[in-house]
């Protein structure tokens, strides 16, 4: 009778063991296939250049982008700024000697998620899965988060171009509100860019 018990015991732990594999298995599949799918997209070449304006008045943002976009000359190039004086970017992309015909210059953005949120409709219209960002190391954090859950909820793909700055990295608290508010962009519609303070 003991042993009966025991091995009543033994089946009963067993099961859930298997039971409790399974739950790992079907909770970890959904996100092993997610990293398959970034890894294999990440092999992709970006079909072109955003850049995040008004890093300074010296412009390191956009002379980076300019030294990339000379490596990929068929790529269009995105600037998206909401203060930076459009001559000084112009002047920039025209010493680099790049056409003004592959410059957009976006003037929409009131900050990071606008930045993103003003332009996802046209890179979905154009096609593009793929973009290379371009930002200061210390802002990168924000902009990648908020840039995977914008462009990403049109199914566009970023890879990360870091300009190396001097400034002390952004708090996780400003990149966690921007990524709060890109949530809600993709879920109402609007960004919350009234109520964000300092958002920039």
């Amino acid at each position: 009778m003991l042993k009966s018990r025991q091995n009543q015991k033994s089946v009963k732990k067993r099961g859930f063991k298997s039971r409790g594999w399974r739950l790992v298995l079907t909770l970890a599949l959904p996100v092993l296939l997610w990293m398959g799918y970034k890894q294999v997209r990440s092999l992709e070449t970006p079909q072109a250049v955003l850049v995040l304006g008004g890093s300074s008045t010296k412009l390191e943002r956009e002379r980076v982008a300019a030294k990339l976009a000379l490596q990929y000359p068929n790529l269009q190039i995105w600037v998206s700024s909401g203060s930076t004086n459009e001559n000084y970017v112009t002047r920039v992309f025209a010493k680099a000697g790049i056409s003004p015909q592959r410059l957009h210059l976006d003037y929409q953005a009131k900050d990071t998620v606008t930045n993103f949120t003003t332009l996802v409709d046209d890179f979905q219209s154009r096609g593009i899965k793929r973009v290379y960002l371009v930002t200061s190391d210390y802002h990168m954090r924000r902009a990648r988060l908020v840039g995977e859950i914008v462009l990403g909820s049109r199914g566009i793909d970023l890879q990360p171009v870091v300009v190396q700055s001097k400034i002390v990295q952004e708090t996780r608290s400003k990149a966690l509100r921007d990524g709060v508010r890109a949530v809600l962009w993709v879920v109402t519609g609007h960004t919350g860019s009234t109520l964000a303070k300092n958002s920039k």
